[in-house]
């Protein structure tokens, strides 16, 4: 089968999913206010609480025995892998950008969980129904398709609530410290403040002094005009500014990178190996595996110890649209490889 056969079936279920993702950021923005923030919230509890675990054990109910989960062996071993490389990875990158402390479980999460259980049942379905599949008769495919991302979703449910847990458990233990320091060294310094009328004329005189350069030159702009735009240059031209939104970007490109080309190389390895079953699909969701964007999870999480869900957001949005091509581009080269 060609190549470019191959990738037409692999960019169909990207594509599918990217088109109802816009149908729904349509139907939640305020021009068309059909899904309100209540409303998302609500369908948000359904999904995690009742529809997601009623599909997974109706698949692996219908189809699943526990022959076929003893033979299925190597998925969890798999999976572990991808967290023990995605961890590896995490720490790599902690030790060159050296985030704050509390950032730290965030980056390793979202480096070593990838989405174990929404994607692939979406895409290894999709890809079974697709004209040009290299995997079979169609219902059969599907079926079993089914069957193998219910038990990876288990599987990666188990992982996710008990390894991914415990790191973003700790980040928000360390985010709580670092507010504690702060309010204390906030409190020592309002202390200065307990003295008397002389003494805080004298503080606030020292204050004013040393007014950035940026707003002293605003300041001035009203009494001359070719001030305001250096003012601007100067605040815009800050160094902190700068440094903060140079590192937010190598943590963006970094995650990118990780996603796009370290573990699903090792997943193309891991599966050329020749202990794992005959089944070309079992090995085909085997390495996808190893290609995951981070697991959505993590986001609840974030949202559950009230840490890093600014940066969480930001780490989402850029890492799901470069999935968007990478999972597409490494779909391709995993059943170009089994085929």
């Amino acid at each position: 089968m060609g190549f470019w056969t191959l990738f037409e079936v692999a960019s169909m279920p990207i594509l599918q999913v990217l088109l109802i993702s816009m149908l729904g950021a349509f139907m939640a923005t305020d021009y068309c206010k059909i899904l309100s923030p209540d409303t998302r919230r609500s369908l948000n509890k359904l999904v995690f609480v009742a529809f997601t675990p009623s599909l997974i054990f109706a698949n692996l109910a219908e189809t699943v025995t526990l022959q076929d989960i003893i033979s299925w062996w190597f998925m969890p071993v798999n999976i572990g892998i991808t967290f023990l490389v995605g961890g590896i990875v995490g720490w790599i990158v902690i030790k060159i950008l050296r985030p704050k402390p509390h950032l730290e479980g965030l980056i390793i999460a979202t480096c070593s969980s990838g989405n174990l259980g929404n994607l692939l049942l979406i895409v290894v379905p999709a890809i079974c129904n697709e004209d040009g599949s290299p995997f079979g008769n169609g219902n059969v495919c599907s079926t079993v398709g089914l069957s193998y991302a219910s038990f990876s979703m288990a599987l990666g449910g188990f992982y996710i609530w008990t390894i991914t847990y415990q790191m973003m458990k700790t980040s928000a233990v360390k985010f709580k410290a670092l507010e504690a320091a702060e309010q204390v060294v906030s409190k020592e310094a309002n202390n200065k403040l307990d003295a008397t009328a002389q003494t805080q004329l004298l503080i606030k005189a020292e204050q004013q002094q040393q007014v950035p350069l940026a707003v002293a030159t605003t300041n001035k702009s009203i009494e001359d005009p070719e001030n305001q735009l250096l003012g601007a240059e100067l605040e815009s031209s800050s160094p902190n500014t700068y440094q903060k939104e140079k590192a937010s970007w190598v943590k963006v490109v970094h995650q990118i990178l990780e996603e796009l080309m370290a573990p699903p190389t090792l997943g193309a390895v891991t599966g050329n190996l020749g202990f794992l079953p005959p089944d070309p699909l079992f090995r085909y969701v085997l390495m996808l595996q190893f290609s995951l964007p981070p697991a959505m999870n993590i986001g609840t999480m974030a949202q559950l110890f009230d840490v890093g869900q600014e940066e969480c957001s930001v780490l989402f949005l850029w890492t799901y649209l470069a999935a968007a091509l990478a999972l597409t581009a490494w779909s391709t080269v995993f059943m170009w490889i089994l085929t």
